[in-house]
């Protein structure tokens, strides 16, 4: 319609909009590049915030008069956020009134031709009423249409971040007919030349490991830290595949399993266990989801682990929530958390019991109390223990001693004293504080 008045009106009400909408996308772009690039600074402020409100960081915080320092540093890189974001809004601001003054200055020429065109005789009053009433009409759609676009382009920006997230493909190769892992181990686990080097690293932090642990057998792992105890573990319980060589079960190489099924082969307790802030009965029922509600199965955990005499004595039992996040919650001592731990290990009914470090929170009668129970509760199970106290590792019915990710020493306890190498050194190292 606004054609056949003049076909430069249209033109000139559409190119209008234009400038305005490339500066609302060219600040779309500047925030997400700020939002980008000020990520790893962001995650920083997150890490001081649970710092200064954390339950287990906050004694040494202020032991060691950390607040002022770290809360300086939180306060600065939020100034520095505000400022880039105040920058940013500044510029979108002149550039929207400078390009909005133009298209509104387009707008009211139009205005002003169109009842120059009237007055002039051109078109009559009711054609100047009906142009004016078009001539609104398209600068809005015109700048909806822009509008929408620009809102659409933003979330693009973004989208692209999702799509490349969804695109990742796994580390960890997941066969596509995984075999059911056994429920019971008949051959045993066995490390064929294992080398292994995190991911971005090129130094092995194991290397050539050769290892057969037998049914129902009783391993204790031993080494300085750095050794590589753990990362073996990680290699075991299939958190991460060997850089080199093969780690099998009764045969079959751990890669050809089910990921889900071979995950139920283990009940593992890490050093670094985590500290749920939820219920002791979830603390514990954890272990083991399709038995969180199996009260008697709970309670059974709780009692090998060592956490039933601390729930006896909470108000509601095992309802009790755990931890300060929550108000009302009940705070447990390192060893208590421990107990938590370990009984949740107990919940799963797993082949292979590995225990990182199961007992360095307790204290010397608990650990007793906790080992005496060991040989019955893991009489067929596989069990794979590290731990520094030489009293738990004697236990065992095989010790392996690693140095610099290579075994270096494998027997029993007597075995290993009578080598006279690094074992007896440190066994010796260690017995010393006790005389």
């Amino acid at each position: 319609m606004l054609a056949r008045v003049s076909r430069w009106l249209p033109i000139i009400i559409f190119v209008s909009a234009i400038p305005a909408f490339v500066a609302q996308t060219e600040y779309a772009n500047r925030e997400f590049r700020s939002i980008s690039d000020r990520a790893p600074s962001s995650r920083m402020t997150n890490y001081i915030e649970s710092l200064l409100t954390g339950e287990r960081t906050i004694k040494e915080i202020k032991l060691f008069e950390l607040g002022e320092m770290l809360l300086h540093r939180y306060k600065s890189l939020r100034e520095q956020f505000t400022e880039e974001d105040k920058e940013n809004a500044s510029r979108s601001t002149r550039s929207g009134l400078g390009w909005g003054m133009l298209s509104t200055l387009s707008y009211y020429g139009c205005y002003v031709w169109t009842i120059e065109r009237m007055l002039s005789g051109v078109i009559t009053l009711g054609d100047m009423t009906m142009l004016l009433a078009v001539i609104r009409q398209t600068q809005t759609s015109v700048q909806t249409l822009l509008e929408n676009l620009k809102r659409v382009y933003e979330s693009n920006i973004y989208l692209d971040n999702l799509t490349k997230f969804l695109k990742l493909e796994p580390a960890l190769i997941q066969p596509e007919d995984g075999l059911a892992a056994p429920t019971k181990i008949l051959k045993g686990i066995e490390f064929r030349n294992v080398s292994f080097g995190y991911p971005g690293s090129d130094q092995y932090v194991l290397r050539n490991i050769d290892l057969h642990i037998k049914p129902g057998e009783h391993l204790a792992l031993v080494g300085v830290n750095g050794a590589g105890k753990t990362t073996l573990i990680k290699l075991l319980t299939r958190l991460y595949d060997p850089t080199e060589g093969q780690i099998l079960l009764d045969g079959i190489d751990l890669r050809d399993y089910d990921p889900k099924s071979l995950s139920q082969t283990y009940s593992v307790l890490f050093q670094d266990f985590v500290r749920y802030q939820f219920t002791a009965q979830e603390n514990i029922g954890f272990g083991n989801l399709d038995s969180l509600h199996d009260m008697e199965r709970i309670e059974k955990a709780a009692a090998l682990g060592g956490a039933a005499p601390i729930i006896e004595n909470f108000p509601k039992g095992f309802d009790t929530m755990l931890g300060r996040y929550w108000e009302g919650g009940k705070e447990l001592s390192g060893g208590q958390w421990q107990r938590i731990a370990l009984s949740r290990a107990f919940m799963r009914p797993a082949s292979v019991m590995v225990l990182d470090e199961p007992t360095s929170a307790l204290d010397a009668q608990a650990e007793s109390e906790i080992f005496q129970r060991f040989d019955t509760l893991l009489e067929d199970s596989i069990a794979i223990i590290i731990s520094h106290r030489f009293s738990t590792v004697r236990m065992a019915d095989r010790i392996v001693v690693l140095s610099r990710g290579e075994i270096i020493e494998i027997g029993s306890h007597s075995e290993l004293l009578e080598l006279n190498g690094t074992y007896e050194k440190l066994f010796h190292l260690q017995a010393k504080g006790y005389q």
